[in-house]
């Protein structure tokens, strides 16, 4: 099961982070949010991804942060729906397509700016307190490449506690996910028994923030470290 650090912020703390090898890292690109990115991201390992968390943002915007912080995943934390996702993806297959057209004079340059990117991937966000409707996840089957599950509260993420995981026994679908919502070191010991359960078969992540901080986009690199071991064993 692959893990994903959301809501980073300072440079030197994300060196730290990435030094711990997660496959994801989550940037917040949401202005009302206490861990809105606005800065530099520094050079990180190749096996990490940047994922860019948006809420009902528009779509030109997305692409543009998409652009300039070389982001490989998108995470949609609204309203967004199937058609949004479907056309994303191919708005950004477009623009990629124009940057390595056979327009470019030098074929060398053209095919090494080809290998530099990488498919966009879609997360779509779903929010569950003690029940969920699954049916709503049907449109969006074929328009994302992962759901996640976070708690429902009164921010759109990062409100630190965790939902009814039970409810992820009756998921119909096959479409991996990443689980989200008040993950913390007290919940080690839960998310290894999540693991053993038929509920898990298509966890394909775990999603952590809030109860990793120091402070809103600081995370305590020992109390990761720590959980990363926990969840090894």
């Amino acid at each position: 099961m692959k893990l994903k650090v959301c809501g980073m912020k300072y440079k030197d703390n994300m060196e730290a982070v990435a030094n711990l090898q997660p496959n994801y890292l989550g940037f917040i690109f949401y202005n009302k949010s206490t861990r809105y990115f606005d800065s530099v991201i520094p050079t990180l390992p190749k096996s990490i991804k940047k994922v860019g968390v948006f809420v009902n943002e528009d779509m030109n915007s997305v692409i543009e942060m998409i652009t300039k912080f070389n982001l490989q995943a998108v995470q949609l934390h609204g309203e967004e729906s199937p058609e949004y996702c479907e056309q994303l993806k191919r708005q950004y297959e477009e623009s990629n397509n124009e940057i390595t057209s056979p327009k470019v004079t030098d074929n060398h340059d053209s095919i090494k700016k080809s290998n530099q990117i990488a498919t966009l991937e879609i997360i779509k966000v779903f929010s569950i307190k003690d029940e969920f409707n699954f049916e709503v996840l049907q449109p969006y089957e074929n328009h994302c490449d992962y759901f996640l599950f976070d708690t429902k509260g009164k921010l759109p993420g990062g409100n630190g506690y965790t939902f009814n995981w039970s409810v992820l026994n009756s998921y119909p679908s096959k479409k991996p996910y990443f689980l989200s919502g008040g993950i913390g070191i007290n919940e080690a010991e839960k998310v290894k028994e999540f693991i053993k359960s038929p509920a898990s078969k298509y966890c394909y992540a775990l999603d952590v923030n809030s109860k990793f901080e120091i402070e809103p986009g600081l995370k305590n690199i020992e109390k990761l470290k720590t959980f990363i071991q926990e969840i090894k064993t």
